[in-house]
């Protein structure tokens, strides 16, 4: 593959912050992301701030020695994982056959246990996860006019305008003249007294949809969570209720502030491979075509309905919006190369000695993009090395360390690489649904996404701040290192349902995500957050993030200090933390109380 001359050029290291996590395609039920108010959270970030005001890191010669070992580990493990050799990580691939054996390869040889057993009740490092593989012909999207007499007749581009999909693991799926009808943001609510599709009968139609949701829409902290993206303003929620209506098509308009992504993201993502869960009904009852269309492309079908999309936006922000049908048909056939096999999760256990039974778990994806023939230029490997190489050595990294201690913890300590996370948290959802530790037994969990690589940064970033009680500890350890906790920069963009976490998070596990921040030690502020829009901009599910040897992995290292430290003081305790009251988990967790007795 050729060097990424874009940031040679530009002298730019890949970047990424707290605020920069994969965009894994979620398939999960609806939740609503817990917040503190606004005021609390400054008063304690401007405390925070206050011890934190060194020029470096508050590390011991020990801590710093540490890190800087650690910081080697990573380089060595990224490089590898993130060579073209491992041809972008891709499940159901070579490139996964490479990735879970030498994960494997990597902790056997640090003395941990295989987490898991096979077909016939043995161990194995390899948690089978059986997936169906759809490769899908891309051809044009035809919208022509109904009755609206426009004589309007359109083929949207693949890639250019639109992508088109299907979950549907058949070999063809098709609209055929289908009424194409908005329906704003695609959201029912009951509790937000909101139902985008309240009169309609969708049976045949496809569904025009809006990107998030009415609160950052509005910018009303009164309206849903404000400016904070509920799951109701995430694509996969939009799919799944034009599926419940009786639709036959979903089309997502793309914008890029609302998405939190460009037009590149989505076209790279949704073109190539597609990669489900296998299902037993073949996902029969999921829309026959799901697709997304540029916001230019989407401007002209409205303007050929004789409507402004705009003006029409406008109106979907509203309590009591009635969707409209748009006089335009769409007609899209997809044909699918469907293959089925097993991708596999790689879990290694370190067990307690004490209560073997009960365990902290660590994740973090092992997957990325693959190799796309779509990609635009030379380079079609999608490398993911800060997506998620990074975690993934992280995990490696920990597993050393604490395999290394004269003795083992109280409790188990369980390491699951999962696969297929940008295809939907599929990895972590097969998890979640098959755990190795019963999720009651399940103390807490820590999961690693898309770490740092700009140097040690004093504000820890959590994902969905003001959840759990994990963060309660995570702040006493990180003002050990001189750091201080925040909530992430854009809370609209739905991070918190984008990861792994997520995943186990909505079956009651309190599940703790956070990574480095964008106040750097050594830089500032600015030019960190210049970096890391840098990294949004150029190379976030692009063929140029790639493993970069000038990389400062120190604030990685002490990433993953702060995640051993966490884990380390549940291990050899009795506590369960839990979430906080008024969060939607408690309820499931507190359901299984009596098993923590």
């Amino acid at each position: 593959m050729r060097i990424p001359t874009l940031w040679r050029r530009l002298g730019l290291a890949v970047a990424i912050g707290g605020a920069l996590t994969a965009c894994g395609k979620d398939t999960s039920a609806p939740a609503q992301q817990a917040s503190e108010t606004a005021t609390a959270q400054s008063e304690q970030q401007t405390q925070s701030q206050e011890t934190a005001a060194a020029a470096k890191p508050q590390l011991s010669e020990a801590e710093q020695a540490q890190v800087e070992a650690m910081a080697a580990d990573l380089h060595k493990h990224i490089e590898v994982l993130a060579s073209d050799k491992f041809e972008g990580r891709a499940p159901a691939s070579k490139g996964e056959e490479l990735t879970v054996n030498y994960l494997a390869d990597q902790f056997k040889a640090l003395g941990l246990e295989p987490g898991t057993v096979d077909a016939d009740g043995n161990p194995s490092w390899f948690q089978q996860v059986p997936v169906v593989e759809m490769q899908i012909e891309s051809i044009p999207l035809e919208i022509k006019g109904a009755d609206n007499g426009s004589g309007f007749d359109k083929k949207l581009q693949p890639l250019t305008d639109m992508v088109a999909f299907t979950q549907r693991q058949t070999d063809s799926s098709a609209l055929k003249d289908s009424e194409l009808v908005f329906v704003g943001y695609g959201i029912v609510a009951p509790e937000n007294d909101w139902n985008d599709y309240a009169g309609l009968d969708m049976s045949g139609k496809t569904a025009v949809i809006l990107v998030n949701d009415p609160g950052y829409a509005t910018q009303d902290k009164a309206l849903f969570n404000g400016n904070a993206m509920t799951y109701y303003g995430r694509w996969s929620y939009k799919f799944e209720e034009a599926a419940r209506q009786g639709a036959a098509g979903a089309i997502i308009i793309h914008e890029t502030g609302a998405a939190g992504y460009p037009w590149e993201v989505v076209s790279g993502s949704w073109s190539g491979a597609q990669i489900s869960l296998a299902a037993d009904n073949k996902n029969a009852d999921r829309v026959a075509v799901e697709a997304w269309m540029t916001g230019d492309a989407a401007a002209e079908v409205f303007k050929a309905a004789g409507l402004d999309l705009s003006e029409e936006m406008e109106a979907a922000k509203t309590r009591g919006f009635k969707p409209k049908a748009l006089g335009l048909n769409a007609s899209v056939e997809l044909k699918n190369e469907v293959r089925t096999s097993n991708s596999r999760n790689v879990v290694a256990k370190l067990p307690g000695k004490t209560h073997p039974d009960e365990a902290i778990i660590y994740t973090a994806h092992w997957d990325h993009l693959g190799i796309n023939e779509n990609a635009e230029g030379e380079d079609h490997i999608f490398n993911g090395a800060v997506d998620n190489a990074t975690g993934t050595a992280g995990l490696l990294a920990m597993a050393k360390q604490v395999a290394e201690m004269p003795e083992r913890p109280d409790r188990s300590l369980v390491f699951v690489a999962v696969t297929a996370e940008e295809s939907g948290l599929l990895g972590s959802k097969y998890y979640a649904e098959n755990p190795v530790v019963p999720l009651e037994k399940t103390v807490a969990g820590i999961n690693f996404d898309a770490m740092g690589v700009l140097g040690p940064m004093r504000d820890v970033i959590v994902v969905g701040y003001g959840n759990s009680e994990l963060e309660k500890m995570l702040e006493k350890a990180a003002e050990q290192q001189g750091r201080y906790l925040a909530p992430e920069d854009h809370p609209e963009r739905g991070y918190f349902y984008r990861s792994d976490h997520f995943s186990l998070a909505k079956k009651g596990v309190p599940m703790l995500y956070f990574d480095s921040g964008t106040d750097s030690f050594e830089h500032g502020r600015e030019w960190a957050q210049q970096k890391s829009e840098e990294y949004t901009a150029h190379a976030y599910h692009k063929p140029d993030d790639e493993y970069d040897p000038e990389w400062n992995l120190e604030g990685a290292a002490m990433d993953l200090q702060l995640g051993i430290e966490l884990g380390l003081q549940l291990a050899n305790s009795r506590d369960w933390p839990n979430w906080y009251e008024g969060n939607e988990f408690r309820a499931i967790r507190d359901a299984s109380a009596e098993t923590r007795k």
